[in-house]
Parts: C-alpha cells; structure tokens; sequence
C-alpha cells in the first residue's frame, strides 16, 4: 500500500462514519449562560458617534491606511532582521507577512467596495 493511500483510508472511513451518522452533538446548541462567558463583556453604554461634520470618515480611513503602512514596515524589518542573522525566527517573519498581506488585501477591497459605492450613486437619477 502507498503511504498517501495509508493516510487516506482511515480519514475517509471516519468522514464516512460522520455522513452516516449526521452531525449529531455537531449541531448541539450552546446555552446563553456559556455564551456570555465567552464573549467579552460589553460596557454599559457605548460611547456616541460625534456628528463634528467632515473629518471623522476620512480620519478613520487615514488611521487603517497607517495601521497598514506599520504592518508593512513591520513585515520588511522582520524580513531584514532574518536576512541579518538578527533575533528573528522565521515563523516570526512568516507571521509578520501574512499579517501585512491579509491587511492590505483587506485595504484594497475596502476600497473597491467604495469605488463600486461611489459610482452607484453617480449612476442615480436625481
């Protein structure tokens, strides 16, 4: 027997099993009490919007283009750091790019979502 077909068999039997069986305890519903244990407590009252005018939007996409940019320049001084023989691990630098990466994926479709938004209300008829 291959080694591939080793490690296949005893996954596909026990997926196998689960199909047969259903989802049983998979599907058990969690009781409220638990649940509010897990989640983090939520202060008793949240703090308003300020409604200053202009600014607050574009300060809030100016603090995610800097937490971006700062993951960016994390990731490069942990690849440089690991390239220099420095005290980084390469599962650090691995980390350290992945987060950058997802981060600005996230960047750019956030900014496709406004794009697209932008010219959906251009298309509008007023």
């Amino acid at each position: 027997m291959l080694p591939i077909t080793a490690l296949r068999t005893p996954l596909a039997a026990d997926l196998q099993a689960v199909i047969t069986q259903g989802l049983g305890s998979a599907t058990k519903s969690i009781p409220a009490q638990e649940m509010e244990k897990l989640a983090p407590a939520m202060p008793a009252s949240t703090p308003a919007v300020s409604q200053t005018g202009g600014g607050s939007f574009s300060n809030v996409l100016g603090q995610f283009v800097g937490e971006v940019n700062s993951k960016q320049a994390a990731a490069g001084d942990a690849v440089t750091g690991l390239l220099s023989g420095g005290n980084v691990s390469l599962h650090q630098a691995m980390i350290a790019m992945e987060e950058a990466n997802v981060s600005f994926q996230l960047m750019i479709e956030v900014r496709n979502k406004l794009l697209e938004s932008y010219q959906e209300l251009m298309r509008m008829q007023v």
